[in-house]
């Protein structure tokens, strides 16, 4: 969801303007706007408009306003006169003093001030309207940048979703094989413990019950098919295209769920490498995940 866009001109008093937009990752929509004094009338219009083309992302959006001409200069009467008045008596005070000197006192803060031109209500409107059109012109060229990083973010997403996938029936293939290794194991402790004879002195049924407990605890095809039906859930998101961001974090945390619950199942350490492994792909997931809108 990172963007840039600009869009610059001159406003109809010879006003130039460029509005800077910029966006970041971000779990919601969050706009923040930086106007000039005396364009806060815009915020309702630029908000609104912002809301119908994004759905996620930390967005600014920064107006800088430059106007050709200096506004005039005129001095303050009242504030002229007081420190005139006040350069005088103390001028009187100092023996020998000069008088005070005119570009001294229009130097002096609040002396000079710009003069400010009564505003034409139609004319600040037409600016209006042309600032809300020239930033829904850098809207969509925000729209189209976070756009072309999400095609390249499409292709990384389905790659890492191979991955999991390839890594799931790894874990599918290595878990059909651990009720023998667990069978193995058990004769191969019971042996240890009664010398080689011990596994033939317990009753072969009771020795299929030990071993089938055993299986049931580690038993990870539910996780396993669960992984399947999320992968395939992601990917259809990522054919849909449209605001897959929100439903995709909440898949990630699905996929989280069942690799943490495959690791702590598994009985064998190739299964449990492969669990750690499925474990770092779902984390890349998860994070470029969070660029998706």
């Amino acid at each position: 969801m990172t963007g840039f866009a600009r869009e610059s001109g001159t406003l109809p008093d010879g006003t130039a303007f460029a509005w800077e937009l910029r966006s970041v990752n971000g779990r919601g929509l969050d706009l923040r706007l930086r106007l000039p004094n005396g364009q806060d009338a815009l915020e309702p219009a630029l908000r609104d408009a912002t809301a119908k083309r994004l759905k996620r992302g930390n967005v600014s959006a920064n107006l800088t306003l430059a106007r050709a001409e200096r506004p005039r200069l005129a001095a303050d009467p009242a504030a002229l006169d007081q420190a005139l008045a006040l350069a005088l008596d103390l001028a009187k005070r100092i023996p020998g003093a000069a008088p005070p000197r005119p570009e001294a006192l229009l130097a002096l803060p609040g002396v000079l001030r710009a003069e400010q031109a009564e505003p034409d209500e139609a004319q600040e409107a037409a600016k209006r309207t042309a600032l809300a059109a020239a930033y829904d012109q850098a809207l969509a060229g925000l729209a189209a940048a976070r756009a072309a990083e999400g095609a390249r973010l499409q292709a990384i997403l389905a790659s890492l979703l191979e991955e999991i996938a390839a890594l799931r029936d790894a874990a599918a293939t290595e878990a059909a094989g651990q009720p023998e290794a667990q069978r193995s194991r058990l004769l191969d402790q019971l042996s240890a413990l009664l010398g080689e004879a011990g596994p033939a002195r317990i009753p072969p049924e009771r020795l299929a019950q030990e071993v089938a407990l055993l299986a049931q605890k580690s038993d990870v095809r539910e996780e396993l098919d669960r992984l399947s039906a999320h992968i395939e859930a992601a990917r259809a998101l990522l054919a849909a295209g449209e605001g897959a961001g929100r439903k995709l974090d909440f898949l990630v945390q699905e996929f989280v769920r069942e690799a943490n619950t495959l690791c702590s199942k598994s009985a064998s350490v190739p299964l449990t490498r492969i669990g750690l492994d499925l474990k770092a792909a779902i984390e890349r997931l998860r994070e470029q995940a969070a660029n998706v809108e």
